[in-house]
């Protein structure tokens, strides 16, 4: 049996620019490739760009897409659909998240600044603002 603690008391940062304008789905995040921080736990952050095909499967995981590779390969920008709402602790496998695919992203509350590829995989849907 495993036992694990979760402090609910820590208000989670919000990666909108413009909190009543937004549109978000449910994503399940894949741990594959995260690496364990300090306290051993392994952590999406919110504002990572991610992807995997979810918009036209829903049964896939999505996984960081911040990257400057072509079309399908791993962590390409170009294959970014969406940004992640709130953290993600992955540390047991695949986690259930949020994806933003609709609204406005300020740039100073994302863990890494959008690759010029992803910015155009996303025009049209969101929009990064400083």
């Amino acid at each position: 049996m495993k036992f694990v603690e979760t402090n609910y008391l820590n208000p989670q940062k919000s990666i909108v620019k413009f909190p009543d304008h937004y549109v978000a789905i449910a994503v399940t995040v894949d741990d594959t490739g995260v690496v364990a921080n300090a306290d051993g736990k392994k952590i999406v952050k919110a504002g990572t760009i991610v992807g995997g095909g979810v918009l036209a499967d829903d049964t896939k995981k999505v996984t960081k897409k911040n990257g400057a590779g072509a079309t399908g390969e791993a962590g390409s920008a170009v294959d970014a659909e969406g940004v992640l709402f709130h953290d993600v602790d992955v540390t047991y496998g695949p986690n259930s998240g949020a994806m933003l695919i609709h609204g406005f992203v300020d740039l100073n509350k994302l863990p890494e600044a959008p690759h010029t590829n992803a910015v155009t995989a996303l025009a049209g849907r969101i929009l990064f603002v400083k």
